[in-house]
């Protein structure tokens, strides 16, 4: 097993195509193109698991001011998009899911790699957010996030 390729502030961001919750295509490089915003993308490993709830949630209540401040959120999981699809209508997310079965971009951002687990040293997405400009390149990254209070940290750090 290897360490995964971790991005840094000046980075090109990896462009990907993914499906949404509704099975819509999403690409990073035309979002960025149509809104001019930039992007909050978070990775974490499993939707409907109990801290990856709080960590959705955490995004979810705290939408407005992303949005006031002009990012788009998305969160990126391994998951199909039907289970996307339960998980958003379950928890009444509001900001998009990406389902990321190939563990493609995972990989291309640093996200999917070895990590330890209970002690045991296991492949698996590790949870991270990286910041994307709406040049497309690296702001920030973060990786081996806990759930809880990293929306908060997120938030302190693009002084929101």
């Amino acid at each position: 097993m290897s360490d995964p390729i971790l991005l840094e502030p000046g980075d090109q961001a990896p462009d990907f195509t993914l499906h949404d919750a509704d099975g819509k295509p999403v690409t990073l490089s035309a979002l960025l193109a149509s809104t001019g915003k930039r992007v909050v993308l978070y990775f974490y490993p499993a939707a409907m698991t109990p801290g990856c709830t709080t960590q959705a949630c955490d995004f979810r209540d705290n939408l407005r001011e992303f949005d006031a401040a002009g990012f788009t959120v998305l969160g990126v999981s391994p998951d199909t998009t039907d289970k996307l699809a339960r998980f958003r209508d379950k928890e009444g997310l509001t900001f998009t899911l990406l389902g990321d079965p190939e563990k493609e971009t995972l990989r291309a951002y640093g996200a999917f790699g070895e990590k330890k687990n209970y002690g045991r040293t296991v492949q698996g997405v590790i949870r991270s957010t990286v910041i994307v400009g709406a040049d497309g390149k690296v702001e920030k990254a973060f990786y081996n996030v806990k759930a809880t209070g990293h929306v908060d940290r997120i938030k302190r750090e693009l002084s929101l």
